[in-house]
């Protein structure tokens, strides 16, 4: 019997961490809100125990490759390689926030904060001020 439910205690140890943080890291396609296509592969990484993202890839159909509307260094630079999303930081089990985001289409920065709603998919909320204020997009994870 004791061996039993030590069997059973070790079974449920690794069921519940099996749950809790999922992992944002890794390869994600970003779909534009305007024509519903994949625009670009971004890569989500940590830096240290900050998130961040980068366009990893640009696709044949992107319509903006240069950040001509950016500001600072980024300006005039190409979008493949470059840092969009910085400064998130651990806020939960699937929520990162007290970031920020650039819209490489306007040049502009907003506060930002992600959520795992799922393993595979994404919610990247871009805001000013407080996040009621601002728009939502899903990032789908690249899976083979």
């Amino acid at each position: 019997m004791k061996k039993l439910l030590n069997s059973i205690l070790f079974l449920f140890a690794i069921v519940i961490t099996g749950y809790g943080q999922m992992d944002p890291t890794g390869m994600w396609k970003n779909i534009d809100d305007e024509d519903g296509k994949v625009k670009s592969h971004l890569e989500v990484y940590w830096e240290g125990d900050v998130l961040k993202a980068k366009v990893a890839k640009l696709l044949d159909n992107a319509t903006v490759t240069i950040c001509k509307k950016c500001k600072g260094d980024k300006k005039d630079k190409p979008l493949e390689g470059m840092e969009i999303m910085w400064g998130l930081t651990a806020d939960g089990d699937n929520e990162w926030t007290g970031g920020q985001i650039m819209d490489p289409k306007s040049g502009k920065q907003y506060k930002c904060k992600i959520e795992l709603e799922e393993e595979n998919k994404m919610k990247v909320r871009g805001f000013i001020g407080i996040p009621t204020f601002g728009r939502t997009q899903y990032w789908y994870r690249l899976v083979d």
